[in-house]
Formats: C-alpha cells, structure tokens, sequence
C-alpha cells in the first residue's frame, strides 16, 4: 500500500495511521493484539519522572456517546521505562513515538533528557503531552501560552534534534494560537487534540461514575470537533508560513473519519478508543484508506492532504 506512505516530521511512515498514547500499552502489548506493522507509527504511554498508580477506580466507562476515562498518567517511571521497556521498542516494526508528561517544567526536561539518551534511537518522534484532562496540574502547561512555550522551549533544547510534537486539549481556548506558539517555540507539529474536559454522573449513587469528579471524553463524540481544530490551525500554520505538521486524533472508528482529518490537514491520523472498541479496526481503516486514495485518482494520500473543498 504505497500509496499511503508519507511523512510525519520529516519521519517516514507507511501510513497515517497512529496508535494514540495511552491505549497501546507501551507499545509492545498491543504487538501481542494487533501487528506494530499495521500502523505508521505508535506512541507510548505518557512518562512521568516517578511511578504513578494512577487514579482509583473506576477509570474507564461507557457513555451513550463515547468512552469515559480518568486514567491518571499511571505509567512506570522514567528510571523503569528506560531499562525495562526502551530496549523492546526497537524491535517493534514500526515508527516509535515516545510521550511525555509532568507537573513542572523540570519534569517535562527530566524525561526529554533521558529520551536523549542514545539508548532510545528507536523513539523517532516525541509527543508532550500537556493536555491530560484526568490530573490536577495536567492541562497547566498547555492552557497558559507562556508556560507553554517554556516548555517546548525546554524539551527541544533537550532532545537535540528529535522532531517534537505537542498535544493539545480541545478544550482550551484559542488552539490554533497555542499550536502556533508551540511550533514557534521549537515544536515540529501539534497533535490535535486529547479527550474533552467533562463528567458523568450516576444518579441512584449521586456519585461520578469515575474515581474522580471529572475526567475525558473520547470517541464519536469528539470527531467533529477535533476535525474543525485541525482545519483551524492548519490555516492558522498556512497564513503564518509555518511548515509544521498535525496528527488528527479524536474519534476514528472508520476509514471515513480517518479521511476527514487527511482532507482538513493532517499529517497523520491517531486512533485511540476505537483500539478498545476493535483491535482489529486499524486493518479495516487502512485498507479502506487505500481504497479511497483509488478511488480519487491520485497518486497517494499525500496529494489529499489539505485537499477539502470550502
């Protein structure tokens, strides 16, 4: 399937298709469910400088809508990460994406560091991660453009020419300001964007139906609006000369939704509940993928990009 080859920071992928953070493990467990070679690219889960247990349960639900989630950034440290789970990724058959997350900015530089670290040559791309929505300090960075460009600023300076991208909420004001501030910081691209800030209640308990007050919503829900996002900064990156790239993620259950994202802009296209829903989902959105780029006549999915017709 040449015909969807492309580029994500300047790293070449087979396809578009990307495992979100947080819903492929490490990346290795999900090898054990779906072939790394089925994606373009796979990002790990958010690391923090400690361990983290994350939040109390329940962490994850159904709603009519979509999924449900406070899991909390729970992940094994950046000391554990390194020695135990580092050396299986080179051995995954495809484009690694490591992730970060913190509470300061030195948490954010600590994990960029030992990403650096020349025995991670397989994380080709980095993902911070500013926007969890499941954390008391998670969306600080990503909502205060000062902060913000701190710490990009910082995490490039670190990772020494690894391409880096910055995830943002969906429920922050002006993203295509933030995602411009990012990429003049020093960021490759955005990806846009992480769950959507809100709550769930149950009635007969009066409780919220997550171990936390609030948490994220992801899933069909959020497909619409992460859509408009990208199509937003897309322009915004056009009308300030900015060659920067974005990974469309927010509700990819189809080919068509994948497609979507391809013709408002991005880059890439991440896939996150839809993992949870089917493991086997990514195959039927690849080749339904390839079949429209047949379709249309072109050459390959790159010619696409950017393509939708307002």
């Amino acid at each position: 399937m040449s015909g969807l080859a492309t580029t994500l920071c300047g790293v070449p992928l087979r396809n578009p298709l990307v495992a979100a953070a947080g819903t492929a493990g490490y990346g290795p467990e999900l090898a054990e469910v779906v072939p790394a070679s089925t994606f373009g690219a796979i990002v790990t889960k958010s690391i923090t400088p400690e361990s983290r247990t994350g939040n109390p349960p329940w962490r994850v639900v159904d709603l009519p809508a979509g999924m449900f989630n406070a899991i909390g950034l729970a992940n094994v440290g950046l000391d554990r990460f390194m020695t135990d789970v580092v050396p299986e990724l080179a051995a995954l058959d495809t484009v690694v994406i490591g992730s970060i997350a913190g509470h300061t900015l030195e948490d954010f530089a600590t994990v960029a560091a030992g990403f650096a670290d020349p025995s991670a040559e397989s994380i080709r791309l980095v993902e911070v991660n500013v926007s969890c929505p499941n954390t008391a300090t998670g969306r600080l960075f990503g909502d205060d453009p000062v902060l913000l460009a701190d710490v990009v600023a910082a995490v490039v300076e670190r990772l020494a020419g690894t391409p880096v991208l910055v995830k943002l909420s969906p429920g922050s004001a002006g993203v295509p300001d933030l995602a411009e501030i990012a990429v003049r910081s020093g960021a490759a691209g955005v990806t846009l964007a992480n769950t959507m800030p809100a709550m769930a209640i149950d009635p007969e308990t009066r409780r919220s139906r997550i171990g936390r007050a609030s948490g994220g919503l992801s899933g069909p829900a959020v497909h619409p609006i992460a859509v408009r996002l990208v199509h937003e900064t897309r322009r915004r990156f056009e009308e300030a000369s900015l060659t920067a790239a974005i990974v469309g993620l927010g509700g990819v259950l189809s080919w068509k939704d994948a497609a979507e994202f391809v013709l408002v802009g991005a880059d890439a296209v991440g896939i996150g509940t839809g993992l949870f829903v089917d493991p086997r989902l990514p195959r039927r959105i690849v080749r339904g993928l390839d079949s429209w780029v047949r379709r249309q006549r072109v050459a390959g999915i790159r010619d696409l990009q950017g393509a939708v017709e307002s």
